[in-house]
């Protein structure tokens, strides 16, 4: 049977109101030359340089350039845009569209779907030399890559305006290039299927009262959208946290763990990857009380039985097992405790942090040790979606020497 073929890369072209707009449809041309679908947005600016109609001939697709379109926004069109892109460029990203996008504005089309999009930004800029060296240009620069935000360029060269230095866009073959080569790189899971658990498990005591972890589902969730990102499709399996699902994957609310372990298997049809971020609860009550447990003495004898074992069964399959990782929260030990783990579950991979007060739990930020059979890399702290973006890329890396290492024994066996 033939097997479906991989959509588009969709990139959604902003072009702002510099000079430079004039390369843009030529822009345009080279990134559909590379199999990628177009979507241009353009600001009023960037109006003033070049027609719609001209980016619309050589996209094949109508421009957007109007937050106020009755229309498109009766849909919440800006939304629809930003999740419709899988990379979104802006060529030419002109210095006051660059401070706009630093300081988090938010006033025309352009600049909002930039601040509602999750995938990879990346700006071209292009302005006159003396604008690219100001020190508030060069502030903003540096705050959008601490964001993030890829920045390509600018050259070198003669500039409209007659003079010559850094600030001019590159030229419309080498942004293509650029963009789409990086987004490959970045799509290191393109048409593999990841299951993904993640935040709590609630285990019932009585109609009103239960047991659980502390987790609020941060990091499983940035995980999901990293291996979104690295184009695989996602089924993100949770417990219940306050946080919003990463848009473009399956989402699958649970409760217990039981509920959370048959989630997880049903969603493990044809996966190659589970990545276990959850906290499962170790325990749960034999059974849950019909009427809630009324006050009745100081002390009361709690008893509690073992609760399903999600990461291990998952790596006990024997039949279309899919590369397992698990993650291990530890208050001591860190390494010892997450090398026990490695091996007793029989994982291919642990990603172990140190947990505590003020460590881990509810912070934007977090670090890793991970751990798999004859490797070992830390990833220092940074924000939860950089961490999950370096897992996930090192979960690709390693999971594909394993899986050459088996051609290579299975051709010289």
């Amino acid at each position: 049977m033939d097997q479906p073929q991989p959509r588009p890369v969709r990139i959604l072209l902003g072009v702002t109101g510099g000079i430079a707009a004039y390369k843009s449809p030529d822009l345009v041309r080279r990134l559909r030359e590379r199999g990628a679908e177009v979507q241009v947005v353009m600001t009023a600016g960037a109006a003033r340089f070049i027609t719609a109609l001209t980016l619309q001939a050589v996209s094949g697709r109508p421009v957007r350039d109007a937050l106020w379109d009755e229309a498109a926004e009766a849909a919440m069109g800006h939304i629809e845009l930003a999740r419709w892109a899988d990379a979104v460029l802006v060529a030419p990203a002109t210095a006051d569209f660059m401070a706009k996008l630093a300081h988090g504005r938010a006033d025309d089309l352009l600049s909002t779907l930039c601040l509602a999009t999750s995938a990879p930004l990346f700006i071209a800029p292009a302005m006159n030399h003396q604008m690219w060296a100001n020190p508030a240009t060069a502030a903003n620069v540096a705050l959008l890559k601490d964001r993030g935000v890829t920045i390509l360029g600018p050259g070198e060269g003669d500039q409209a305006c007659g003079e010559t230095g850094p600030g001019r866009m590159l030229e419309p073959d080498q942004l293509a290039e650029l963009t789409l080569s990086r987004l490959s790189a970045d799509r290191v899971l393109a048409g593999q299927r990841v299951v993904v658990s993640a935040g709590p498990t609630r285990e019932r005591l009585d109609p009103v009262r239960f047991i659980s972890n502390r987790s609020s589902g941060k990091m499983g969730y940035a995980v999901a959208q990293a291996a979104r990102d690295a184009g695989a499709t996602v089924v993100l399996v949770s417990g219940p946290v306050g946080i919003d699902p990463p848009p473009g994957v399956e989402f699958v609310l649970v409760e217990s763990a039981q509920q959370m372990y048959d989630a997880v298997h049903r969603a493990l049809a044809a996966a190659d990857i589970y990545i276990g971020a959850a906290a499962v609860a170790d325990y749960q009550a034999p059974a849950v009380a019909a009427q809630k447990i009324k006050k009745s003495a100081e002390k009361i004898q709690l008893e509690l039985v073992g609760a399903p074992d999600i990461l291990a069964s998952v790596a006990a399959l024997t039949s279309g097992r899919p590369f397992v990782v698990g993650f291990a929260a530890e208050t001591e030990n860190v390494e010892e405790n997450a090398r026990t783990k490695l091996t007793r579950k029989r994982v291919d991979m642990i990603a172990a942090n140190r947990v505590g007060d003020g460590l881990a739990f509810d912070c934007d930020d977090n670090s890793l040790l991970v751990l798999w059979a004859g490797g070992r890399e830390e990833i220092a702290s940074c924000g939860k979606p950089e961490l999950a973006r370096r897992l996930v890329a090192l979960i690709a890396k390693v999971r594909g020497s394993r899986r050459r290492a088996g051609v290579v024994a299975a051709v010289h066996g």
